[in-house]
């Protein structure tokens, strides 16, 4: 391979080497050593995961930047478009692993955990007052209300569908050429993005301080705010993915043959939405 330009063998693009994965090797050494830091009470952990981070984002931006560089200067071909589209399903099937034991363990708590304590309670009770019912009462002591579903949530849902609608509208229509259009429901998906995360802001503020609903409301708070938490971070992630995907947009950098971020992109959103789904109806409704 020749190490001073690309080089392409049997079809196949070959990249220079990169400094990147070294890079990010440094950012994330940076940033668990810096958790480890701050969890051992040290001044200098906040500092440390502070400089990880920084690394961590200025690896990924300037990877993606040459990655986006290459395909523009059409370096790939059928294989390396096949890679793209089978890392991004391994990824999307990876994170969709991820809440899938997230509400493995809702559903042990639920259907397994609870009736089993309650089937002890002539002899033993985990607490005063203790009910075999969800959510359950808590910790004795704790005193909490759980959230309307059909306040925010709903709403929320509501966003999150329409949201779903107008990445989809916009993948179509750059297919058929229509860029301009593409990229003005993209710029709206991220404002319905955004609003998402405002609406859910404001509902976990009200559950901490209205509902008295904290991650201390015994096992039915810390679920709430683990999935409700790493859903709204994954919107989050979408979010900058969206505004990477508006401003290539605007530069013209996608056609209709030409669009696989665009598409990726959408998938990833779409997997958001569906998580929501679920969500909705086992954590608020159910």
């Amino acid at each position: 391979m020749n190490t001073g330009a690309h080089a392409e063998k049997g079809g196949y693009f070959v990249p220079s080497p990169s400094p990147f994965p070294i890079t990010l090797s440094v950012g994330l050494f940076f940033l668990c050593l810096g958790g480890a830091l701050l969890v051992n009470g040290s001044a200098a952990g906040p500092w440390a995961a502070a400089v990880g981070a920084a690394i961590m984002v200025f690896g990924i931006v300037a990877w993606f930047g040459a990655v986006i560089r290459e395909s523009r200067a059409g370096v790939y071909h059928k294989q390396e478009a096949r890679s793209f589209r089978l890392g991004m399903w391994w990824f999307i099937i990876s994170e969709a692993l991820f809440f899938a034991s997230l509400f493995g363990v809702l559903f042990y708590e639920r259907v397994i955990a609870v009736p089993w304590l309650a089937s002890f309670s002539a002899h033993f009770t985990p607490w005063v007052g203790f009910k075999a019912a969800w959510p359950t009462s808590g910790p004795a002591g704790a005193s909490f209300r759980v959230v309307n579903p059909w306040g925010i949530p709903a709403l929320n849902t509501l966003i999150l569908l329409t949201s779903a609608s107008t990445v989809t509208g916009g993948h179509d229509l750059l297919m058929k050429g229509d860029r301009r259009t593409a990229t003005h429901l993209v710029g709206l998906t991220i404002l319905l993005g955004l609003a998402f995360l405002g609406m859910q802001a404001r509902e976990f503020y009200d559950a901490y301080t209205t509902l008295h609903l904290t991650l201390h409301s015994g096992v039915y708070g810390a679920t709430f705010y683990i999935l409700t938490g790493f859903h709204a971070l994954h919107v989050t992630i979408g979010l900058v993915m969206l505004s990477v995907i508006f401003g290539r947009l605007t530069r013209g950098h996608f056609g209709p043959g030409d669009h696989f971020g665009f598409q990726a992109v959408s998938w990833y959103w779409h997997f958001v939405d569906v998580v929501w789904l679920i969500l909705f109806v086992f954590v608020y409704w159910l």
